[in-house]
């Protein structure tokens, strides 16, 4: 007999369970170029999919590691076999990720490009993607024996309240140069978007929207 559970627990658990995954994942997938997942439940099962610019790397040799994950996941939350299937699938909108941009940020990094020039690149290569704004910090020993930090920013970024956390997507990601460990970090501000493509569907809550004046139509007055 399946055991009943009031809506409020389901909302927690299914919470929980999306945080405990999305954690994960961030560690385990940060260099496979991992941006976020989907999970759609059915009655047959759970379909997880996870979202990442590396997908080759996710997948594996005929799928080996995909279906290790599986199994992880599987074990940790005690879904019966069968019950739960997780999917890899490429960033729709690679240009307004903070994730895909901090990886490309990284292996230009790495590649010797100075920072100033990558960043910059990184930062127009956002803005001509349609984001409201961006910023990007490297901080560790950049060119001298002294750490410091490297801010670029452009457009419009909000940093508090409920609306930093719908509309700004943000990345860390570390580079291990020859002369120590740089710390990458990408946010993008989204813009609103009705159809939730590339950005969330409500707008923010200071949008001022000026309507189209009405003609009132005055009745004539009879002598």
């Amino acid at each position: 007999m399946a055991t009943q559970i009031s809506k409020k627990r389901k909302f927690v658990a299914d919470g929980v369970f999306f945080a405990e995954l999305n954690e994960f994942f961030s560690r385990t997938l940060a260099a496979d170029g991992y941006a976020g997942l989907e999970i759609h439940v059915t009655p047959a099962r759970t379909e997880v999919i996870i979202r990442a610019t590396r997908l080759p790397s996710i997948v594996g040799e005929k799928g080996r590691r995909l279906n290790e994950l599986t199994s992880l996941v599987q074990k940790r939350f005690n879904f019966p076999d069968g019950s739960i299937q997780l999917f890899a699938d490429s960033v729709k909108e690679r240009g307004i990720c903070a994730a895909a941009q901090c990886e490309s940020l990284r292996t230009k990094l790495l590649n010797g490009l100075a920072v100033r020039r990558a960043c910059y690149s990184v930062v127009r290569n956002v803005m001509e993607s349609g984001a409201k704004g961006v910023e990007v910090v490297v901080s560790g020993k950049l060119r001298a024996q002294r750490a410091k930090s490297m801010k670029f920013a452009d457009g419009f970024m909000i940093h508090s309240g409920q609306p930093s956390k719908d509309f700004i997507d943000s990345a860390v990601r570390h580079v291990l140069m020859r002369q120590g460990v740089l710390g990458v970090k990408v946010k993008i501000m989204l813009g609103y978007d009705p159809q939730s493509n590339k950005g969330p569907k409500k707008p923010l809550p200071d949008t001022v929207t000026i309507l189209e004046p009405k003609e009132d139509i005055v009745p004539e007055l009879k002598h």
